[in-house]
């Protein structure tokens, strides 16, 4: 099967073609040393029949050359085309096995360390990423499944309630109000994962001008300093004079009032929250610190996913969306996002690149 394959492939029809014109390149030369000797005998000894041996040896000698190297050309051509044709049969056994199973499946490696030992590990890395990817997807499918059953299951629930009691002026008013209500927050869900993609599409670069880090992040402690003073927690703010970045203004507002609103939130009731913004030698950095519970080092990446909690029974207000904005808008701009231990607490930490 393989040989057949072997002499059916594109490969071997191309080093069939190398091996005829370089069989060419050799007919060409050989006549070359034929005639050329055959003329120089001729010169030195005149008389052909007194060469006519020597000649006939010459001959066999070019035949048997000529016949040797297209022998071992063609053998040459089959063993390297079979190679070739070996590791993409490979591959092709692994993607049909990976369409009729799943992404379990990867190219084997023969640890030559070759070419296509460097394609089967890109293409490894590539099913890695994308079974990564999908399984995402169907976490991301589950929590928003999770997520919206509750509010429409609320609303379904007082709809029926209604629909079966006596019309109450006030009852209907308070009813309406609450349906409203989840229903907002339903559509805020959808808003929030439309504009996660939308950023990370990059389609809104277009609004990138320079900024001043330090202004916006005194705006968002503005906004946020009465929430945090109902549950007594001591909101401030340290930065340099001007804090010179470049990006969008309304997403890094909202990016730094999503981190300053999980810190208020989940910090420590009568606790302190304190935003720190700082030009460095290599671009600007803020960092939003908190003296609550933190969270353990091994949930410091998946925070940042699509609708990913640490409380997993999905009880509590939220959607999972905060953190994944704040990393697309990361991604954005350019900027590292790091979690470090507060001691205790989080710390959230953004260091841009320069302002062009």
């Amino acid at each position: 099967m393989l040989l057949a394959n072997t002499l059916r492939s594109s490969t071997f029809r191309l080093a069939l073609i190398a091996i005829a014109i370089f069989g060419l390149i050799v007919a060409a030369i050989m006549a070359y040393v034929y005639f050329g000797t055959l003329a120089y005998v001729r010169s030195r000894v005149g008389d052909v029949g007194d060469h006519s041996g020597f000649v006939a040896m010459l001959e066999l000698a070019m035949i048997a050359v000529a016949v040797l190297l297209l022998v071992l050309a063609g053998l040459a051509a089959v063993l390297v085309t079979r190679r070739t044709v070996g590791r993409i049969e490979e591959i092709n056994a692994t993607s049909r096995a990976i369409m009729l199973s799943g992404l379990d499946r990867r190219i084997p490696l023969r640890g030559s360390h070759d070419e296509w030992d460097r394609v089967a590990e890109n293409l490894n890395q590539m099913l890695d990423r994308i079974e990564t990817l999908m399984g995402e997807v169907k976490q991301v499918s589950d929590n928003v499944a999770h997520d919206l059953r509750t509010p429409l299951t609320r609303m379904r629930g007082r709809l029926e309630k209604a629909y079966h009691h006596e019309r109450n002026s006030e009852a209907d008013a308070a009813l309406i109000g609450d349906t409203i209500a989840d229903l907002d927050a339903v559509l805020g869900m959808f808003a929030s994962i439309t504009r996660i993609s939308e950023i990370e599409t990059r389609a809104r670069r277009s609004a990138f001008r320079a900024l001043d880090l330090a202004e916006i992040a005194g705006e968002v402690v503005e906004l946020y300093d009465a929430a945090a003073e109902q549950i007594a927690t001591r909101l401030s703010i340290s930065s340099d004079r001007e804090v010179a970045v470049t990006g969008d203004r309304d997403l890094l507002f909202d990016a730094i009032a999503n981190l300053v609103d999980n810190a208020i939130k989940h910090g420590r009731p009568g606790g302190k929250v304190t935003v720190t913004c700082r030009n460095t030698g290599d671009g600007a950095t803020i960092a939003i610190a908190d003296d609550g519970p933190g969270i353990a080092a091994d949930q410091h990446d998946p925070v940042f996913k699509r609708f990913y909690r640490l409380e997993q029974s999905r009880y509590t207000p939220g959607n999972g969306l905060g953190l994944s904005l704040v990393a697309a808008v990361s991604r954005l701009h350019g900027a590292e996002i790091a979690l470090h231990d507060n001691a205790p607490g989080l710390t959230v930490q953004l260091n841009f690149p320069s302002a062009l």
